[in-house]
C-alpha cells in the first residue's frame, strides 16, 4: 500500500543539520529532475550570484516574490529559497507542518507504525517530486501552481518525470490517494491501475446537508493515516480499505469504480 499525501505550505525550518544531498533521497531516479527544479528555484531567488552569498539585489527579490505568489511580509521566504544549497535539513516528517501533519503526528507514532510509514507513505513535493517521511530535506517555499523560469509549470514538469518513481513506490499494492487537486495533477494513475486506486474525500454532515470543510478535511485525513499505520493492516483493494476504515470506526461510503479508481467518502458529523 502507498498512501500519497500533499505537502504543507508552511514548513518548519531546522536550525541545524547537514546540507541537502540529492543522492541520498528515496526514488533516486528523480535526482536529475530534482537538480533541475532546485537549480531553477535557487536561481530565481538568488540570481546568478554565488549561491553561498547573501541575497542583496532588491529587484531579484521582488521578481522572485511575484513569481512565487509571496506578499511583502514574506520576503524572508525568498532568502530561504536562495540558500537551499547550504541550508540545514531534517526528516521530511518534521519539515512538513500544518493541520494534516499535526493530526497525523509522525513523532508520536509507535515504533512499528513509524516503520510502516517509511515504506507506505509518500509526500508530493513541488521541489523534490516525491519524498518519503525519512528523507532529509530543507524547508522551502514553492507552490504546486507556480511557473518558474527555465522550468515552466511546476505541475507540468513533474507530470513528465514522476511516472516511473510513483509506480516503483506503489509496486503491486493499493494506492490511497489523499492529495489535494493541485498535487494530484503532478501524477495521475493510468486507467489500468483503477482497480487498486482509492481516493478519499471527507464530508461534514449537518442537518441533512453534506459539505467539505477544508480544515476538518485535512485533520480527518491525518487521523485516518495515523490509525491505519498503527493498525498495521495492508488492504489490497479499495473495498478492503473501506472495510478497514469502518473497523476503525469511520462511516464510509464507496462510489462505483471509474477510470480514476474508487472514491471513498468519509462522513463525519462533528468538527
Amino acid at each position: 500500500m502507498l498512501i500519497l499525501l500533499p505537502p504543507s505550505e508552511g514548513k518548519a525550518a531546522p536550525r541545524r543539520g547537514n546540507p541537502l544531498d540529492l543522492g541520498r533521497l528515496s526514488s533516486p531516479g528523480l535526482s536529475p529532475a530534482r537538480a533541475l527544479m532546485l537549480g531553477a528555484l535557487v536561481e530565481l531567488c538568488h540570481g546568478d550570484q554565488d549561491p553561498t552569498t547573501p541575497v542583496q539585489d532588491a529587484m531579484i527579490v521582488e521578481r522572485a516574490a511575484a513569481t512565487l505568489g509571496l506578499g511583502s511580509t514574506q520576503l524572508d521566504l525568498v532568502a530561504q529559497n536562495a540558500g537551499l544549497m547550504t541550508a540545514a535539513t531534517a526528516r521530511a516528517d518534521r519539515i512538513y507542518t500544518g493541520v494534516l501533519y499535526d493530526a497525523l503526528d509522525f513523532a508520536s507514532l509507535s515504533a512499528a507504525a513509524k516503520r510502516r510509514a517509511t515504506s507506505r507513505v509518500g509526500i508530493m513535493s513541488s521541489l523534490f517530486g516525491l519524498v518519503g517521511p525519512g528523507d532529509r530535506i530543507p524547508a522551502y517555499r514553492l507552490s504546486g501552481d507556480a511557473v518558474l523560469p527555465r522550468i515552466g509549470s511546476v505541475a507540468g514538469f513533474w507530470r513528465e518525470h514522476l511516472e516511473t518513481a510513483a509506480l516503483e513506490a506503489l509496486g503491486s499494492g493499493l494506492l490511497v490517494d489523499l492529495r489535494s487537486g493541485m498535487y494530484a495533477a503532478f501524477w495521475r494513475p493510468a486507467r489500468d491501475l483503477a482497480p487498486r486506486v482509492a481516493t478519499v474525500r471527507v464530508l461534514h454532515e449537518h442537518n441533512g446537508t453534506r459539505k467539505v470543510v477544508s480544515h476538518f478535511n485535512k485533520a480527518t485525513k491525518g487521523r485516518i493515516v495515523r490509525e491505519v499505520l498503527e493498525n498495521g493492516a495492508n488492504p489490497r483493494t479499495p473495498a478492503q480499505f473501506a472495510d478497514l476504515l469502518r473497523e476503525l470506526g469511520w462511516k464510509v461510503e464507496e462510489s462505483a469504480q471509474t477510470a480514476k479508481g474508487v472514491q471513498l467518502d468519509v462522513v463525519v458529523d462533528e468538527l
